[in-house]
């Protein structure tokens, strides 16, 4: 073997980890389950339906409204007609479609804590398949605010 068949099998040897590393792959489906938001006071159960991808409010760690003893509403709501609604059930995410890569976008979050629908896009955080980054925008997804959510097991 001379020198540099002897290099490029160290090179090949270096880069093969890496090269697997990159090339894992995700599915649309991957996002499928509960996740636990980043406050930690919410799990949202993400499924699929007629090809998009929808999240709702399944678990609410304080659930009853302490003042009123009732379930917590949807008060914050821009719409007043749907201020009376429960929180526990709510549509949280709407119509996200997978774009065959890594990403899941066209969709729109709902943020019961201020009443107000954004633009929204979501990936995997760091090929971590247990953290999505989840990032609402207005117009430019510069313009706006991720946040992390946590896989439940």
């Amino acid at each position: 073997m001379n020198l540099r068949s002897f290099m490029f099998l160290i090179a090949g040897m270096i880069m093969v980890p890496f090269m697997q590393m990159s090339a894992q792959e995700v599915s649309g489906d991957d996002i499928l389950g509960v996740w636990l938001n980043e406050d930690k006071d919410a799990h949202v159960q993400v499924y699929k339906e007629g090809g998009k991808y929808f999240g709702e409010i399944i678990w609410l760690k304080t659930p009853i409204d302490e003042e009123t003893g009732k379930p917590k509403l949807d008060d914050e709501n821009e719409d007043e007609a749907l201020r009376e609604r429960p929180i526990l059930g709510l549509l949280l995410l709407k119509n996200f479609e997978f774009d065959g890569d890594d990403e899941w976008e066209k969709g729109r979050i709902y943020d019961p804590k201020n009443g107000k629908t954004y633009k929204c896009y979501i990936e995997f955080h760091d090929e971590d398949t247990d953290e999505l980054k989840v990032r609402g925008y207005i117009g430019f997804s510069m313009l706006g605010r991720t946040t992390y959510w946590t896989r439940v097991k």
